[in-house]
C-alpha cells in the first residue's frame, strides 16, 4: 500500500479542474441550479400527488398496491438477480412498499423545490429513479438522473437559494454571535465576578485559600516540656581570692552534684 502512495499519490492531494469548481461554488451559476432544481422537484411532487390523492391512488394506497404489483412483474428486469427480488420480496410486500413509493415522490419533490436537505433529496430521487430503470421503466427516468447528478455535484450552490441557505447562513450568524459574546470584555467581566462569587461562597475553598497546607504529623505526641532551672549565681571563694567558685553542678533533675 505505502509503495502505491508513492507512485499514485494520494486521493486528497488532487485538485479539481477550476472549470468543475467554479461551476459548484459561483454564486452566478446558482439560479441555474436553483431552477433544476425547482423543476426537477415539481415532477416529482407531480408523480407523488398522483399516487396520494389522483387517478393512481387506488392502486398505490389500496387494494395491496395492485400498482406495485404490476410494476413488477410486467417490466422487463435487466438482470435476473433483480427479477428474483422483485418478485420474492417487493410482490409480496407490495402493500406497504406502494405507500412508500407514493409518500416517497412527495417528499422528494417538496424537499427539492423548497431547497430543504437538498442533498438527500437529491439521492433519494437517484434511489428511485435506479429501481425504475432496473425494472425496465425507462420513460424519462434518464432525465430526470442527469438533474439530479447535477444537484449532487453542485449541492453548494443548488441549495443555496432555499431553505438550505437560509438554514447555513443563520448558522454562520448565531457561531459569530457566540464568538463575539465571549471575546466582549464586559463578558470576560462577568465571568471573572461569578468565579470570585463562587469562591465567596465555597468556605472550604476560602478555608484552603487562607491557612497554609500541613502536611502530615507522624510520630508520637510530645509530654510537658520542664521548666528551666535556673542556676545560682556564682560566690566568692573560701580562700578570700578573688576567684570565684562556680558553685555545685545542677542537674537537670534539680540534685546537686556532690
Amino acid at each position: 500500500m505505502t509503495d502505491a502512495i508513492a507512485v499514485l499519490g494520494t486521493p486528497d492531494e488532487r485538485s479539481a479542474p477550476r472549470a468543475l469548481l467554479w461551476l459548484g461554488r459561483s454564486r452566478v451559476m446558482s439560479p441555474a441550479w436553483t431552477a433544476m432544481r425547482i423543476w426537477l422537484g415539481i415532477m416529482w411532487i407531480q408523480a407523488g400527488a398522483s399516487k396520494v390523492w389522483g387517478a393512481e391512488n387506488p392502486a398505490f394506497l389500496h387494494h395491496g398496491g395492485v400498482g406495485v404489483i404490476g410494476f413488477a412483474t410486467h417490466g422487463t428486469s435487466a438482470y435476473t438477480w433483480w427479477h428474483t427480488f422483485l418478485t420474492g420480496f417487493v410482490v409480496p410486500n407490495a402493500g406497504w412498499i406502494g405507500v412508500l413509493v407514493a409518500v416517497s415522490e412527495l417528499a422528494i419533490g417538496a424537499g427539492l423545490v423548497l431547497g430543504l436537505f437538498t442533498r438527500t433529496a437529491a439521492l433519494g430521487s437517484l434511489a428511485l429513479l435506479f429501481t425504475y430503470v432496473m425494472s425496465g421503466t425507462a420513460s424519462v427516468c434518464a432525465f430526470y438522473a442527469l438533474f439530479a447528478i447535477v444537484l449532487l455535484a453542485t449541492w453548494r450552490t443548488s441549495g443555496w437559494l432555499g431553505a438550505d441557505g437560509l438554514i447555513a447562513g443563520y448558522r454562520v450568524r448565531r457561531r459569530g454571535l457566540r464568538h463575539e459574546h465571549r471575546d466582549h470584555p464586559d463578558s470576560q467581566e462577568a465571568q471573572a465576578a461569578r468565579e470570585d462569587d463562587d469562591s465567596q461562597d465555597d468556605p472550604a475553598q476560602n478555608a484552603a485559600t487562607r491557612s497554609p497546607a500541613t502536611g502530615p504529623v507522624t510520630g508520637a505526641v510530645p509530654g510537658p516540656v520542664p521548666e528551666p532551672v535556673s542556676q545560682p549565681s556564682p560566690s566568692p571563694s573560701a580562700n578570700g581570692t578573688g576567684e570565684h567558685d562556680p558553685g555545685p553542678a545542677i542537674t537537670s533533675r534539680g540534685n546537686r552534684a556532690h
